[in-house]
């Protein structure tokens, strides 16, 4: 097997090609980084990661978005070959060569969401899980709230339960509402743990909080951030369920922060 974390074989022209995308993403202006992807591209045309650049720095329409992630998805499968599949199947990510076809792919899979093709982009998100059960790209949060906006409960159901001891506000807030749904009698007590992961989730659904969005790119585990991350992806579902955030900020008004633990008083 391949040394994990490894790369592609020295002197193969994909890896040359690689280190020129390395150097696209160090890269202060557009234009130059779309010249180093173009680049990569002559270099090697099996560079998933410089469809990938160009699908973002070039694409002026989501079609185009579109071709240039399928066209990275391809060249993806290409580098590696069947033997790579075979070989990382359910450890991928955790090798550096399958991480230009799991970008292209999970972009390919965006892309065809925002194109209506629903079901594809679905399909695409539970085969990248089969790959990657770790989940390092975070898709079964996406996934989560494309099955909950299709109302596809039993394939969510699955998905929460895989990842159960997930304690992001997507995890938690969800069952809640679900059970709510559902007149589950543990619907107050899942919605009191959501609400101590993560308790701006009320106040923002409710209108009573603004939407604040991450200033780097990164998500605040219990920040308004991650609160306005999960209502911009899972509010519609909360807002079609008739009496759903009222319930969730009458059950949640009163509840204290849980003291963490090794906190100290100041």
């Amino acid at each position: 097997m391949a040394n994990l974390f490894g790369g592609h074989r020295r002197g193969d022209p994909t890896e040359a090609a690689q280190d020129i995308i390395y150097e696209a993403w160090e890269a202060t202006t557009r234009s130059k980084r779309i010249a180093l992807a173009r680049k990569a591209l002559k270099v090697s045309p099996l560079c998933a990661d410089a469809y990938v650049l160009l699908a973002e720095e070039e694409a002026r329409s989501v079609e185009e978005v579109l071709d240039y992630y399928q066209k990275g998805v391809e060249a993806g499968e290409m580098a590696l070959g069947p033997e790579g599949f075979e070989e990382y199947a359910g450890h991928f990510w955790g090798f550096l060569e399958t991480r230009p076809y799991m970008r292209a792919r999970a972009g390919l899979a965006a892309a065809l969401w925002r194109l209506g093709r629903h079901q594809d982009a679905i399909d695409h998100y539970q085969e990248m899980l089969e790959l990657n059960p770790n989940d390092n790209q975070g898709i079964r949060y996406v996934l989560a709230g494309h099955l909950l906006a299709r109302n596809e409960i039993k394939p969510l159901k699955k998905l929460l339960k895989q990842f159960e001891e997930d304690g992001a506000a997507a995890w938690l807030y969800t069952p809640a509402l679900l059970a709510f749904r559902e007149n589950d009698p543990d619907a107050d007590k899942l919605a009191e743990e959501a609400w101590l992961a993560n308790s701006h989730v009320p106040g923002v659904l409710s209108g009573k909080q603004p939407l604040v969005a991450s200033m780097d790119g990164y998500i605040t585990m219990g920040g308004e951030d991650e609160a306005a991350d999960y209502v911009e992806e899972n509010g519609r579902a909360w807002q079609s369920t008739p009496g759903a955030i009222e319930w969730l900020v009458d059950v949640t008004r009163k509840l204290k922060p849980r003291r963490r633990r090794g906190s100290a008083d100041v």
